[in-house]
C-alpha cells in the first residue's frame, strides 16, 4: 500500500509539529549536502526555527561569501537590464558632483591657510577680499547677538522692578492699618505710668506684736514697763524681740 498524501497545512498539534519540523530540518540538510558533493554545487542553507533558532549549511567555508556572490550577480543583472543612456547620464552627474566636492574641498583648506603656494597674487587679492567680507558679517552678527541680550536684560530689568513696586504697595497697605492702634497703646501706656517715689516717702506701716485674746492685767502690766523703758532708754528688751 502506498504512502499517502500529506495535506500542506500548519500543524495544529505542538508536539507533532515539532517532531515534524525535526524530521524534515535534518531531511533537508542532507539532501542540500548531498547535492553539493554529487553536482559541485555551492549551495548555502539557512533555518529559522519558530522559537527563532538557526540551522545553518554551507558548502564553502564561509556562509557570507555565498551572500556577497549571491547579491553581486542579483544588482548585477539589474544593472544590465537599465538602458545604456541612464547609465551614462548617471555617469556625467556623477563626475559633475564629485569635482564640485573637490572645489569645495579645496575652497575650504584655503580659507583655512593652507595649499596657498599654488596661487597668484590675484587669487590670493581675492581670497582676502572673501576673508574680510565674512569677518565683517561676523562682527556684526556678533554685535547684533550682544545687542539682543542687552535688550533682554533691559526688559527683565523692567519687569523686575514693576513686580518689586508692586510688592512695596502691597506691603505699605497692609502695615498702614497697624499704625492707629500702636499710637493708641503707646498713649494708654504714658497715662498708666507713675514715677517712682523717693525713699524717704516710704513710712513703714505700724502694727502690734502682741496678740490679745481676752483681758490679762498682769501681761498689760508689763506692756507699759516695755513702753516706758523704750522711751527713756530707746533700746527694746530682749525679750520683746
Amino acid at each position: 500500500m502506498g504512502r499517502g498524501k500529506v495535506e500542506l497545512k500548519r500543524i495544529e498539534n505542538k508536539i507533532n509539529r515539532q517532531v515534524t519540523f525535526a524530521k524534515r530540518r535534518n531531511g533537508l540538510l542532507k539532501k542540500a549536502y548531498e547535492l553539493s558533493v554529487l553536482c559541485d554545487a555551492e549551495v548555502a542553507l539557512i533555518i529559522f526555527s519558530a522559537r527563532g533558532k538557526l540551522y545553518d549549511f554551507c558548502s564553502n567555508s564561509s556562509i557570507a561569501a555565498t551572500l556577497e556572490r549571491y547579491q553581486r550577480c542579483s544588482y548585477g543583472a539589474l544593472e544590465a537590464s537599465q538602458p545604456a543612456k541612464d547609465s551614462q547620464n548617471n555617469y556625467q552627474e556623477y563626475l559633475k558632483l564629485k569635482a564640485r566636492v573637490g572645489a569645495l574641498q579645496q575652497s575650504q583648506r584655503h580659507f583655512l591657510g593652507e595649499d596657498l603656494g599654488k596661487l597668484g597674487t590675484k587669487e590670493l587679492e581675492h581670497l582676502e577680499r572673501q576673508l574680510d567680507s565674512s569677518l565683517k558679517q561676523i562682527r556684526s552678527t556678533r554685535t547684533q547677538c550682544m545687542l539682543d541680550q542687552f535688550a533682554d536684560l533691559q526688559q527683565k530689568e523692567q519687569t523686575l522692578l514693576e513686580v518689586n513696586k508692586a510688592l512695596r504697595s502691597k506691603l505699605e497697605e497692609s502695615t498702614v492699618p497697624l499704625q492707629p492702634s500702636w499710637e493708641h497703646r503707646e498713649s494708654n501706656m504714658q497715662y498708666i505710668h507713675q514715677p517712682s517715689r523717693p525713699d524717704g516717702f516710704f513710712e513703714p506701716l505700724e502694727c502690734n506684736h502682741t496678740l490679745q485674746i481676752g483681758y490679762n492685767p498682769l501681761a498689760l502690766a508689763q506692756l507699759n514697763v516695755a513702753t516706758s523703758t523704750q522711751n527713756e532708754n530707746g533700746i527694746i528688751p530682749g525679750w520683746m524681740l
